[in-house]
């Protein structure tokens, strides 16, 4: 469950976690203040990888499409396996295949379109996606954890706003960079921006995510009004 409904009414993201079969472990408190976590070794603390998408809406249109075209042809076939005359478009797809040559422009942007399309599913089928989920440092080698990139945000913009001086906060996540542009309505530039320096690396460390993005700041003055 990534998603839960606040007291105010609205959704909070929550962090992803997973837990990877295992057999039964012997001898665990059953007690969550008395719970030891096992020791993971070195290799497990540093292979957390991305979480992989099910892709469902991708899947569902290719099966969708291919259903379709499938059920056409069969359908096809089978009328004329019945003493009927094939259907039109068939006809024409024939007639257009055998008549057009190889350099024809539309046989080409057909084949351009097709072979987009196959690329599309090459790299989806190679690509674990998931973007907006952060990988998380595991404690236990049978439980993975990810944290939105939009819970993450929202963490660092409210200690960003802990700090003295700063009056707005903006905070860019991505997956290896986290950008925070701060708006300072009195104290020293350079003294903001050494307090978010040492309050958000703090804060990154806090996250417990398997590889810490690189932080950068910016502060500047209000612009003038009017």
């Amino acid at each position: 469950m990534s998603e839960s409904q606040g007291s105010d009414g609205t959704t909070q993201q929550l962090p992803v976690i997973e837990r990877e079969p295992t057999e039964p472990e012997l001898g665990q408190s059953a007690s969550s203040a008395a719970y030891e976590p096992l020791p993971v070794a070195d290799a497990d603390n540093g292979g957390n990888h991305r979480f992989w998408s099910a892709r469902r809406i991708p899947a569902g249109i290719v099966a969708l499409l291919l259903l379709v075209v499938a059920g056409a042809f069969l359908y096809d076939i089978a009328a004329v396996r019945a003493d009927r005359p094939p259907m039109h478009w068939r006809r024409e797809l024939a007639r257009q295949l055998a008549e057009r040559p190889l350099d024809d422009t539309w046989v080409l942007v057909g084949a351009g379109v097709a072979a987009a399309l196959g690329l599309w599913l090459i790299v989806l089928a190679t690509t674990p996606g998931l973007r907006a989920v952060l990988p998380m440092r595991r404690t236990q080698a049978d439980v993975r954890a990810g944290l939105h990139r939009d819970a993450a945000a929202t963490v660092l913009r409210d200690r960003t706003m802990e700090v003295s001086g700063v009056q707005s906060v903006r905070v860019r996540m991505r997956r290896r960079r986290a950008d925070v542009r701060a708006v300072s309505h009195f104290r020293e530039l350079d003294e903001v921006r050494a307090d978010l320096d040492s309050v958000l690396a703090d804060a990154i460390r806090g996250l417990g995510l398997a590889r810490r993005p690189a932080l950068t700041v910016h502060v500047r003055r209000p612009g003038r009004k009017g």
